[in-house]
């Protein structure tokens, strides 16, 4: 005999689709503009790269230092700005899309991985459209023409080891986000493959 579905619960219906709505946005509006506001203090005060000597966190490990990358995370592609502008824009359109399907919408750990790369997503996105104001000090050929590059200013290294590209916080959404995605889709993966191998009982 079939057993039927259970009833929908809060949880599923409108009011628990409507809370995943919020925290995702919430969440990634949050992690956008820590992002934003980050970058703006810190090349205020340090100004754009080699105007002043980094900020030493940590001696051999940790400085803070401005930088401008035209690339990807962490340097990739360097000058091809306007194809990770667009890239960004679908990827947002596809997240978006996502978190329209109920069931994303029930699913926290899911939802916060969504919002975090959103939200670096987004922190990148709007350096790489033009700061007003943000032009090109050096070298001479591009001095005065608008930066559309993302602004990076967290240098981590060791000594002799590892001298880790400069990043910045959207940077680090995006890999948090990205990590936490993988441990949902780990964790869904098992489950869903027992529903299928398991018979079927009537």
């Amino acid at each position: 005999m079939d057993i039927p579905p259970p009833a929908p619960t809060a949880r599923g219906g409108a009011a628990g689709g409507s809370r995943g709505w919020g925290w995702y946005l919430g969440l990634a509006l949050v992690a956008a503009v820590v992002d934003l506001v980050s970058k703006s203090v810190l090349f205020t005060r340090l100004g754009m790269p080699g105007e002043q000597a980094p900020i030493v966190l940590v001696a051999g490990m940790l400085a803070l230092e401005t930088n401008l990358n035209e690339g990807a995370l962490f340097g990739l592609g360097q000058g091809m700005g306007m194809v990770f502008a667009a890239v960004s824009c679908a990827a947002i359109a596809g997240i978006l899309w996502m978190v329209s399907r109920g069931e994303t919408r029930t699913d926290g750990a899911l939802l916060t991985a969504l919002g975090l790369i959103t939200g670096g997503i987004i922190g990148n996105l709007w350096d790489r459209l033009g700061i007003p104001g943000l032009v090109w000090h050096a070298p001479a050929e591009r001095v005065g023409q608008p930066v559309l590059a993302v602004r990076d200013w967290i240098h981590f290294q060791l000594d002799g080891v590892i001298d880790w590209p400069i990043f910045n916080l959207a940077d680090t959404w995006l890999v948090i986000g990205a990590g936490l995605l993988l441990l949902v889709t780990w964790r869904t993966a098992p489950a869903a493959l027992v529903a299928v191998e398991s018979p079927r009982q009537d």
